[in-house]
């Protein structure tokens, strides 16, 4: 039987949770499954405007989400750890098990 995690812990699982939850943060982590990018070719992918994207981006860096490199003048996001992929992933496949039900 699984030990239920400390309330500080649950607090923290369910606030990353609700902040992958949006479905424009979602995209963006999609986007990063893959390979890191910058802001513009993240803006192209998701479809929303640099504005929106920047804001969330910020909020994704602040739950530890992604991280980012400075290239020059460009800003280069990737996923923060491979624990962020697999969140990913395993969303993905489950949902899709679903589907082809």
């Amino acid at each position: 039987m699984a030990k239920i995690p400390s309330e500080e812990m649950i607090d923290m699982m369910e606030n990353m949770l609700h902040i992958a939850s949006d479905s424009t943060r979602l995209k963006i982590l999609i986007c990063l499954e893959d390979e890191e990018k910058s802001v513009s070719e993240i803006v192209k992918e998701v479809g929303a405007s640099q504005s929106l994207v920047s804001h969330q981006l910020q909020v994704l860096r602040a739950a530890n989400l992604v991280t980012y490199r400075k290239e020059g003048t460009s800003v280069i996001y990737s996923l923060d750890d491979e624990h962020v992929s697999k969140l990913i992933s395993v969303v993905r496949e489950h949902v899709e098990e679903k589907m082809d039900r």
